[in-house]
């Protein structure tokens, strides 16, 4: 018996696949289209164990679909622009694109070793001109339709990385990638009129029938629609007025202090004129970048000499604070605060001993209570003049209504959504094409002049963008006067690029960013799969695009993507020995299912299970799996762990009962003598051959629904229980060979999108002359589905008393003489029933 050998089988495969070009792509108008494509890499130099997960999920699906009949689209490219690529060039010497390239060789070596169904005929890479040149137009045609524009606005500073980072991209005060203390700073840049959208991508949300309900939430608060009151408030002391948004302006009678960002301007107009208001705020932690991080910041304001008037009552004056828990990004950067009814405005006005005056009171509530913490529910307005004995909802619609006739303020919709900053000071990525000329101004590049393309010969030696320091490269004559004029060195967010990527690969050979016909055929993507990390950077960001791009008729899809699919996080367990060292599964050996240290050989304890990561240094290297067990083996337990959105923990136990299970069915296909005897479907004739039967076509219908649900560990259970059905059936005759010959031809067809080199082969071993790859996925034959028993409840007198099992279509007599039998309704029938209605196969009612 030849032993299976996954080195040798898996190049087999691949080879036979590339050779005849199996997974090519082609528009087909006589099948229906599915497109499936996975969140493409940042090209790092080796694949992770994510990679591994994220590639055989769309794998599983692109191969299941195309075996339904679909023409499946499914294509691979990279991410390849951004700052990683940057920090190697300063460190290894080399230059970014060099670096980046031999990141791309590498990887797709081994994804390849996983045999990926990929259509690589469409590989595209985001650093190549060919890419960018037309996201270049993209945006010269935003910027011709008002939807890209430049400005001077605070933004987030990253010192460590010296460019300026989104607010999506700042966690908990410091840099997604340093990890450093991030600053405010003042600065020119480039910004995406997302806003526009705002109420178009919040409303679309709810058609996203197949997105994930976490991710939607995610969209919706990050998008952030109230419906709340611009309020004025005069400045006392001087001729300036401080708006406010708020979505309660029924609590206004309760504001006993005004809170302004640093970044205010009217904040920004005391520090320049109060030096020590300036040394104060120096002192202060200012590091929060969202709402959620606010919570955690230990609330400090600086009292400044001004007060505001009160719109209501003319003769208060409310103290002004600059604080650092307001946002210049959130609605008007400044707010009034009213501590009986916010937790966080009663602990900053307890800190400095301001005023607490209630407004709301309980629905039920008699009198006024003392508040330990603040009220935050529906109640009864009190203490508020003209606004006393209404419901919140009434107070708020009234207020609103006196603010508008007083001048004082206006009805208001707010979105937390803030346009997009794509400018970023650093040379590996897409170069704005736009030039400034000290006499026109802001020039667009020619579209005959694109792609304007990175100098190649920069150095690195200098902090900072090293495209500002190139002195060539940047001066430039301007296309309009021919004047001298100077290039915008700033190069656009990475995000710029992954938010088309999935349109460019309908048609990525084509002059312009995609084509009509291809585009219509192919998009939106059917079923997309990544990272929930990515719930608001990149899905937001593609949402946008896709909606800029359809207003200005280049695209005629309104979203990108049908269905989503977010995957866990791929984790390990880890160990703790005699010193309270955290240990790896690299650093223990296991024995009798004890665990020891490989140093010392001291038993261990298990700890926690932790994600897998780079900076922890606690990676598994996928090439060790697929060197050892095989591509399939990794593809099996991967799939077989647990659902797709949930984190899965790797186990080497777990791989090696996955590489026992494959060797196992080797083993059990290569004892029979298949080939010879033909697996057409024969009926059964005994009722060993009708439970085989019966198994298998249970088993095709529990694994079909397992795929379209993406429940692909239940799909595998599924499998195993039928190998164990297939195996104990024990074989007399050729008759007995043709029926295990064809309930493991399903097997290996049910098999197939998640251990495809495997299962070609075992397809191969059995006799079979065609490719896997083109066979089309077991049909259900519904007969053998049917249960051959049925339960049917007993009433008496129309209560339900008890049920009895049968066999389908007993006649009503046997029925009649089971239900009076047994031994809950005999109690019942003292007397001789009325009468027995018998409804064959549903119910029998007994009437005394």
């Amino acid at each position: 018996m030849k032993k299976y050998n996954p080195d040798v089988v898996e190049k087999k495969w691949q080879e036979i696949w590339n050779k005849h070009n199996t997974f090519a792509s082609k528009i087909d108008y006589n099948k229906p289209k599915y497109y499936v494509l996975e969140m493409f890499p940042y090209p790092s130099g080796d694949i992770h164990m994510g990679h591994v997960r994220n590639y055989t999920l769309g794998d599983l699906v692109a191969r299941y679909k195309r075996a339904q009949g679909y023409n499946v689209l499914h294509p691979m490219g990279w991410d390849a622009f951004g700052l990683p690529a940057e920090n190697a060039a300063i460190e290894n010497k080399i230059h970014p694109n060099l670096w980046t390239k031999s990141n791309i060789s590498k990887m797709k070596s081994q994804l390849k070793r996983m045999g990926l169904s990929y259509d690589w005929n469409r590989e595209l890479s985001t650093c190549e001109p060919d890419y960018f040149k037309h996201e270049q137009k993209m945006f010269l045609d935003f910027y011709k339709n008002g939807l890209a524009y430049r400005k001077e606005t605070w933004v987030n500073w990253d010192p460590s990385e010296q460019t300026v980072l989104a607010n999506e991209q700042v966690i908990d005060g410091k840099g997604w990638r340093s990890g450093v203390n991030v600053e405010k700073r003042k600065m020119n840049g480039w910004f995406l009129k997302i806003t526009r959208f705002a109420e178009d991508l919040l409303k679309e949300i709810d058609n996203l029938k197949h997105w994930p309900e976490k991710v939607k939430i995610m969209q919706k608060n990050w998008i952030g629609k109230s419906i709340g009151a611009t309020i004025k408030f005069e400045v006392y002391e001087i001729k300036e007025s401080i708006n406010v948004y708020s979505t309660r302006p029924d609590t206004l009678f309760g504001a006993t202090f005004i809170a302004i960002s640093p970044q205010h301007p009217f904040a920004l107009k005391i520090i320049k004129e109060n030096k020590h208001i300036e040394n104060q705020l120096n002192s202060i932690e200012f590091k929060a970048n969202s709402e959620e991080e606010i919570e955690k910041l230990d609330k400090v304001g600086i009292k400044t000499p001004f007060t505001a008037i009160h719109p209501f009552i003319k003769e208060k004056r409310i103290p002004i604070f600059i604080a650092n828990f307001i946002l210049i990004d959130y609605g008007t950067g400044a707010i009034f605060g009213c501590p009986a009814h916010d937790q966080r405005d009663m602990d900053f006005a307890k800190k400095y001993s301001l005023e607490i005056i209630q407004v709301v009171k309980k629905l039920n509530s008699k009198k006024n209570e003392i508040l330990d913490k603040a009220y935050s529910d529906d109640g009864i307005l009190i203490n508020s003049s003209f606004l006393n004995n209404l419901s919140v909802k009434e107070a708020i619609d009234l207020s609103v209504k006196k603010l508008e006739e007083r001048g004082h303020g206006k009805k208001t919709i707010n979105y937390k959504l803030r346009d997009w900053g794509v400018s970023r000071q650093r040379y590996w990525g897409c170069p704005i094409p736009i030039i400034y000329c000290y006499k026109c101004g802001d020039v667009p590049v020619p579209e005959k002049d694109l792609p304007v393309e990175l100098p190649q010969d920069i150095s690195f030696n200098n902090r900072g963008n090293p495209l500002s320091n190139h002195e060539n490269w940047k001066n430039v004559k301007c296309p309009q006067c021919g004047s001298g004029a100077k290039r915008e060195t700033d190069t656009f967010d990475t995000f710029f690029e992954s938010s088309w990527y999935f349109a460019r690969f309908t048609d990525p050979q084509i002059d312009t960013p995609f084509s009509d016909k291809a585009s219509k055929y192919w998009l939106p993507v059917d079923q997309y799969i990544g990272g929930v990390e990515h719930a608001v950077l990149h899905l937001l960001y593609s949402r946008f695009f896709i909606k800029a791009l359809n207003k200005l008729n280049q695209i005629n899809i309104t979203e990108p993507f049908s269905s989503l699919q977010t995957q866990g996080m791929v984790c390990h367990q880890t160990y703790q020995n005699d010193d309270n060292q955290w240990l790896f599964p690299r650093d223990v050996y296991q024995k009798n299912d004890l665990f020891y240290e490989v140093t010392s050989n001291k038993r261990v304890k298990t700890g926690r299970v932790e994600k897998m990561s780079k900076s922890k240094k606690n990676v598994i290297d996928p090439n060790i799996i697929i060197n050892n067990f095989g591509a399939d083996t990794a593809r099996f337990f991967i799939l077989s762990d647990s659902p797709p959105d949930r984190d899965m923990e790797w186990t080497e136990s777990g791989v090696e009962g996955s590489w026992k299970f494959l060797n196992k069915l080797w083993n059990m296909i290569s004892k029979e003598n298949f080939k010879n005897v033909d697996s057409k479907f024969i009926e059964p004739s005994s009722e060993k051959e009708n439970k085989l039967v019966k198994n298998t076509f249970k088993c095709i219908k529990d694994v079909t629904k397992s795929i379209e649900d993406f429940h692909f560990n239940n799909a595998i259970a599924s499998i195993r229980t039928l190998f164990n059905e297939i195996n104990s059936y024990d074989v007399n005759s050729v008759r007995c060979i043709s029926f295990k010959k064809f309930s493991v031809s399903k097997l290996i067809i049910l098999m197939y999108p998640i251990c495809p080199h495997f299962c070609e082969e075992a397809w191969e071993n059995i006799g079979s002359k065609s490719y896997l790859a083109n066979e089309s996925w077991p049909k259900i034959n519904e007969k053998y589905l049917q249960d051959e028993t049925v339960v049917i409840p007993i009433q008496v007198n129309g209560k339900r008393r008890a049920e009895i099992l049968v066999d389908k279509n007993t006649n009503e007599n046997e029925i009649r003489n089971i239900a009076i039998s047994h031994e809950k309704i005999k109690k019942f029938l003292l007397n001789k029933p009325k009468k027995i209605i018998v409804i064959p196969n549903r119910i029998i009612n007994i009437v005394i």
